[in-house]
């Protein structure tokens, strides 16, 4: 898995995804790889409707099934972000992610981002609680709210996002779908171009966008006028902030990694290990941290549309 760029194609015809076919075929001598696709269920919390019991805002969670994971993004209005906390630490006079600001932290923070599987998993761990979750749109048009405790887990697919997977070259995978809502109306279409070689890529621009990546969407568009084309990003902080695990983060703390230390004295030991491979960092576009931050992009940009 390598450096991924996502594109939203939001005026796409309901042709789009078969233009982008016969594009990558006849232009680009792709090859199909297989099918794309995903499911996107939004819920709601219920505490607001809990006799005395109050919230300022109610609670809001996305859940998007991908391969044999469910990337859940919970998001509580009232609570503080992990970079507010931080400043707010800085500020008093912390210095770094000490173990003492971690442990008197808040329980948890605006955004949580969390990954389960299989999938399936999301509305049995509901179920086995009885949280208070209502899916926000339910099968036969019933009403969000309405008799909670028979309709967790039992909720339809909101949306799905269905296409193709293609490879151009040995270097390049470029995935196309059609974002398809519950009653079947389609509603544009997600471009993925994934860069095999590279797990991490150095971007100019402060949120993230990357123009080799850009130009490779650019190319497999069909030549439409007037395709409203918007790409989707990530900027350094807030990849920081989906990736971050506070638990790993807290064992880290308390017990640090040892460092070696070259021994003066080793005839066996001459200068230094330039040539070693390079390691994995936190960040990198790596197994389900690349799923992980695909799906936290197409949440955001189905959010912003107001479509989730």
């Amino acid at each position: 898995m390598g450096f991924t760029g996502l594109a939203r194609w939001t005026n796409a015809p309901t042709t789009g995804l078969e233009l982008i076919n016969q594009n990558i075929m006849r232009n680009h001598q792709g090859r199909y790889i297989g099918k794309w696709s995903l499911s996107v269920k939004s819920f709601r919390s219920t505490f607001g409707s809990t006799p005395g019991f109050q919230v300022a805002a109610e609670r809001s969670m996305c859940a998007l099934a991908m391969n044999e994971n469910v990337f859940v993004l919970l998001e509580d209005p009232t609570a503080p972000t992990r970079a507010d906390v931080l400043q707010q630490a800085e500020a008093s006079g912390s210095t770094g992610l000490n173990q003492t600001v971690l442990l008197a932290g808040p329980p948890h923070y605006r955004t949580t981002f969390l990954t389960l599987s299989p999938p399936g998993a999301l509305e049995q761990l509901l179920g086995q609680l009885k949280a208070r979750w209502v899916p926000v749109r339910q099968p036969g048009g019933s009403t969000a709210g309405s008799q909670p405790s028979r309709s967790q887990g039992t909720a339809g697919q909101q949306l799905t996002i269905d296409g193709h997977v293609f490879a151009i070259g040995n270097d390049w995978l470029v995935r196309a779908g059609n974002v398809i809502l519950a009653g079947g109306a389609v509603k544009g279409m997600f471009l993925e171009a994934e860069y095999l070689p590279l797990p991490g890529m150095h971007t100019e621009s402060g949120d993230g966008t990357s123009e080799l990546l850009s130009n490779l969407l650019t190319s497999v568009l069909p030549n439409i006028p007037d395709a409203r084309i918007v790409a989707v990003t990530i900027s350094e902080a807030q990849l920081e902030e989906v990736l971050w695990d506070r638990e790993e983060e807290q064992a880290e703390q308390q017990n640090p990694p040892e460092v070696e230390k070259d021994d003066p004295d080793d005839i066996f030991v001459t200068g230094s290990d330039d040539h070693e491979s390079p390691t994995y960092r936190k960040g990198d576009w790596v197994g389900v941290d690349r799923d992980r931050i695909s799906a936290f992009l197409i949440m955001g940009a189905l959010r912003s549309e107001g479509i989730l």
